[in-house]
């Protein structure tokens, strides 16, 4: 069997490619600016809010928390989640980075 992703490539690359991931879906962008205005949340009030089914949300939020950009607490059986605004920051430096490291001397 050949060598995945997480093999080929370093971890700061992966790493980019799932933030990454995460602002390719438009859903997922709405959940993100949903969670943002609020103090907290649940997932049944972005299904509220989003319009998508439950188990669309809970999707979305595994790939949004996979990345590392939801921090959530338990509360109940349910779990509240916001953003994991450190994680954001960090994301911008890596991506700041990599945009002021490429040169504009193409074609």
């Amino acid at each position: 069997m050949g060598a995945s992703k997480l093999d080929i490539y370093p971890e700061s690359i992966n790493q980019m490619a799932a933030i990454a991931k995460v602002f390719a879906h438009p859903a997922r962008i709405a959940i993100l600016q949903y969670i943002s205005k609020q103090e907290s949340c649940i997932c049944n009030d972005i299904v509220d809010e989003i319009g998508l089914s439950q188990p669309t949300i809970s999707q979305h939020l595994k790939v949004i928390n996979d990345a590392g950009l939801l921090k959530g607490n338990f509360k109940g059986k349910s779990i509240c989640y916001c953003l994991n605004v450190e994680r954001f920051k960090e994301f911008q430096i890596v991506l700041n980075s990599f945009f002021n490291g490429t040169t504009s001397n193409c074609c």
